[in-house]
């Protein structure tokens, strides 16, 4: 049955949190009732926070993770090590694995994983740019820390194929993150041994 509001501007504010992933439009109702009881100046803070993140937030040009410069703050770090790139699938991979502090090294965002089935092929991904930071020199080891699904697996050995000409090891994050786990979702302790265990990738 479809709920009725008393006011059109609540339920078109419904509407836009409904839209966010997660969010059915009970919850999203409960999100906008609970801003409508904040002080006006609170509600202009969080959309003017909003609103100048989707303005102002730029993509590391190095890695593509979210930053407020040209380059983040990990890529621009003299103290990380360089020769050492974790190939990951989004950003929110890239702090699960910041939080286990078992990382030292640079990342490469690619921005998803090969999937046919959703249109998603390797030219939609960063995969290009990986190759010309290795091709840079520089680089002696690629750890593939992708997720442990059919994409994942996929996603890896293309990679592993168009880095085969080049001099560096490439690896792969130990098993310890169950089959079909998103990397994101995975606890730190695992996470953070999986990355110190690595193993290398034999492309099978």
């Amino acid at each position: 049955m479809t709920q009725t509001y008393p006011s059109r501007l609540l339920e078109q504010a419904v509407q836009e949190f409904a839209k966010l992933p997660g969010i059915g439009r009970k919850t999203a109702l409960r999100l906008v009732l609970h801003m409508l009881r904040r002080d006006t100046t609170e509600v202009e803070q969080f959309a003017s926070a909003i609103a100048t993140m989707k303005r102002e937030v730029k993509f590391c040009r190095v890695c593509h993770n979210i930053s407020d410069q040209d380059i983040c703050p990990i890529c621009s770090d003299a103290r990380r090590d360089g020769s050492t790139i974790c190939v990951v699938e989004n950003i929110q991979d890239v702090m699960a694995i910041e939080n286990t502090q078992q990382f030292h090294g640079l990342y490469h965002v690619l921005g998803g994983l090969i999937s046919p089935m959703d249109g998603i092929g390797p030219s939609d991904l960063e995969i290009a740019s990986l190759v010309q930071r290795v091709e840079a020199g520089g680089v002696n080891e690629v750890i593939l820390a992708l997720s442990t699904t059919m994409e994942g697996d996929t996603t890896g050995f293309y990679v592993f194929r168009k880095l085969a000409p080049f001099d560096v090891k490439v690896s792969i994050i130990a098993r310890g993150v169950s089959v079909g786990n998103e990397l994101e979702y995975t606890d730190e302790v695992t996470l953070g041994r999986s990355i110190l265990n690595r193993t290398p990738f034999d492309g099978k």
